[in-house]
């Protein structure tokens, strides 16, 4: 079913003020890190070549009696192979993601636990994005939809979201005819891990998240949107605890980023595949915790 822009905004925003009062309660966890990636087989739609990427990412996530909050933004500034609007710089974008947990089971104080979940959770929030392109996207994303919290160490959750897109197209016609678009609603199957291990007397952590995005109707052109999947990942070193003692401070190691019909793009107006919308890039990456 369809809804409304308006309609949606006020659900998202009558969800955030519901949760609101909650979120303020006294953390019982909490974990803050500025983290770093780096890799040179970066992809963009429309664009032939790979691009070079330095990414700088603020991430913090905590726990309370009766739910988790989750907040990123990263900040990518690319080579100039994928320059600025008017310039011969490289562009640089922003993107944050917050996401709100409620653990139902610990809400009406009952086990909700069977064979491995542990608890049963319901998330909510959105993405916010712009990057200064002449394309200049600005994506609003919102999320909401039930998550299974799996019994393992570290964590594993995976969540089955309705989500409602708007974004916008600087390109004007006859690449964009639709400068600013509400896409249809789609599902997104999300999971999302952090499991640390050891392996002889390194301590490791294998993490990331992986999306299925369902297509999303039709483009600024009128052209049909594809299914997208998005997976990034990394194995990572715990570093700080081999040399100091001290876990979770400083980590470091290699990731993979996997994007098939980037932002669902898939064929133009002529029915041509579109360049640029599969990524396979490796990254080198760190993290500081504090």
């Amino acid at each position: 079913m369809k809804l409304s822009m308006t309609r949606c905004k006020t659900l998202a925003l009558v969800g955030a003020l519901s949760l609101s009062p909650l979120a303020a309660q006294a953390a019982t966890w909490s974990d803050t890190f500025i983290g770093y990636r780096y890799g040179t087989e970066f992809t963009e739609p429309n664009n032939r070549n790979n691009v070079e990427k330095h990414v700088l990412q603020l991430t913090h996530a905590s726990g309370y009696s009766v739910g988790q909050n989750f907040f990123n933004l990263d900040l990518l500034q690319s080579d100039k192979k994928d320059p600025a609007s008017g310039s011969d710089n490289g562009a640089t974008e922003f993107y944050l993601t917050y996401r709100h947990q409620l653990h139902l089971g610990k809400i009406f104080d009952t086990s909700l636990a069977f064979g491995p979940v542990k608890e049963v959770g319901l998330t909510a929030g959105f993405d916010l994005s712009t990057k200064n392109t002449r394309f200049a996207p600005r994506k609003r994303l919102f999320v909401v939809g039930p998550t299974l919290k799996f019994d393992v160490p570290g964590f594993l959750d995976v969540s089955l979201f309705y989500g409602k897109e708007w974004n916008h197209c600087g390109l004007g016609s006859p690449a964009c005819p639709k400068s600013d678009i509400a896409f249809d609603p789609q599902w997104i199957f999300n999971v999302s891990w952090g499991i640390p291990f050891q392996a002889a007397s390194v301590p490791l952590k294998f993490q990331g998240f992986l999306n299925y995005n369902s297509e999303k109707g039709k483009d600024y052109a009128g052209v049909s949107t594809k299914a997208e999947t998005l997976m990034r990942t990394s194995l990572m070193v715990d570093v700080g605890q081999m040399v100091t003692g001290k876990k979770n401070t400083f980590l470091m190691g290699v990731g993979y980023e996997l994007w098939r019909n980037k932002f669902g793009n898939y064929k133009n107006a002529a029915g041509v595949k579109k360049p640029g919308i599969d990524t396979d890039a490796p990254t080198f990456q760190m993290e500081w915790h504090f």
